[in-house]
């Protein structure tokens, strides 16, 4: 039975743990910084490829930001045919590399070696994204508070079909339990991709990481950028923030051949990642370090699926051999089902997402599907496209 009972242990902690940030984050009050006449300079890269249209609306919004201090905004345009962009501003700079550089971390590479200031933070959107009007007002507030490192906060710029509101109900729920919760609790949130700012020392360094030199020739095999930053940071016990009120508007998949896409990489960066994972547990149990540990669990937790399935598979296998490891399933899966719809109440997910929980089942199967074709991903995987051309007038922030 021991054969049984260590895995429903390991897999019984991981149900249980996104609810026990929960109770222990109620017993924290968060903290929103003050206002701050200290205004940080920033160099904002975003990344196209293969379609800069999409990001005229992002551009626009960041040109907008009601910030007084110092930025500039490097549009790298990857992979398209020059033209003339239909925005003109000196705090603009538009880069059509010659030879398609088919990386982000290129791009990123690509821009930062034309930049026309040294900038004391780096700021990285995706093409697809839009930056609320106050966007780095609040990021510049919790610099000043001395975090090298702050997240805003992704949010749905759409919600027009069931995917998408099922993608933006995974959103809420990782910003809550990845990002706000452990940050609240003295920990470091996870960084989401698109929509940080990082000190810029440690962001060059990050960039000339081994990590990032040697992954540029790995083509779609290359560990996701969000997680190599972020391992960067924690290796140096350096806190990431998390800024709820610096949102950034994303686009959620719009029908399950995107899920797909979409997921088998995310898939694959997960198990990819587990090794640096269970590095930060070792180094914050070693080095007494809350930040490293925590973030180590953080990231090593399982996608939500597979801890279902597995709890599932072990639930069966109790039923038939041990009673108490079924028991320990049943009770873990119900306490981790029910912090689903508990925790996008508690970050104030919009009615619409909410209600899509009932629903979730079949967004689950995509995810399944998309586990199978992890195996060769220079095979299978392939660009997320974006066409959704919303701007901030189209869109409206959560209830």
């Amino acid at each position: 039975m021991i054969v049984l009972l260590i895995p429903a242990v390991v897999v019984l902690f991981f149900l249980l743990f996104p609810f026990l940030e929960v109770l222990l984050s109620r017993m924290v009050r968060p903290k929103t910084p003050e206002r701050t006449d200290d205004f940080r300079s920033f160099g904002i890269i975003i990344t196209a490829y293969r379609n800069w249209e999409i990001s005229v609306p992002l551009v626009r919004s960041l040109l907008k930001q009601d910030y007084p201090g110092n930025f500039r905004v490097y549009l790298v345009a990857d992979n398209c045919e020059p033209a003339t962009f239909p925005v003109e501003d000196e705090r603009l700079t538009v880069i059509w590399p010659e030879t398609p550089l088919n990386l982000k971390a290129k791009s990123i590479i690509h821009a930062t070696e034309r930049f026309q200031h040294t900038y004391d933070h780096i700021v990285i959107f995706d093409a697809d994204n839009l930056a609320a009007p106050d966007y780095l007002r609040w990021i510049n507030r919790y610099i000043t508070l001395g975090y090298p490192a702050v997240q805003g906060q992704r949010t749905a710029k759409n919600l027009d079909t069931f995917y998408a509101r099922a993608d933006a109900a995974g959103e809420f729920y990782k910003n809550y339990t990845d990002r706000a919760l452990p940050f609240r609790l003295g920990s470091s949130s996870v960084i989401s991709g698109s929509g940080m700012s990082v000190e810029r020392e440690a962001y060059l360094g990050y960039l000339n990481s081994p990590e990032i030199q040697d992954g540029q020739h790995l083509w779609k095999k290359m560990l996701q950028e969000d997680k190599i930053l972020q391992n960067h940071l924690l290796r140096q016990d350096l806190r990431i923030a998390y800024a709820p009120e610096a949102v950034v508007y994303d686009e959620k998949v719009s029908d399950g051949a995107a899920v797909e896409t979409q997921r088998s990489r995310w898939l694959y960066s997960y198990f990819q990642n587990m090794p640096n994972a269970i590095g930060l547990l070792r180094r914050g149990l070693t080095r007494l370090s809350f930040n490293q540990f925590w973030f180590g669990l953080v990231t090593i937790a399982p996608p939500l699926f597979i801890q279902l399935l597995l709890a599932g598979v072990l639930g069966l296998l109790g039923l038939i051999f041990y009673l108490p490891v079924f028991l320990m399933m049943l009770i873990g899966g119900i306490v981790f089902i029910g912090n689903i719809p508990l925790s996008l109440y508690l970050d104030n997910a919009p009615r619409s997402v909410q209600q899509v929980f009932w629903r979730l089942p079949a967004f689950a199967w995509r995810q399944l599907k998309a586990l199978a074709k992890i195996k060769d991903p220079n095979k299978n995987f392939k660009h997320t496209e974006h066409r959704k051309m919303v701007t901030l007038d189209d869109v409206e922030r959560p209830a």
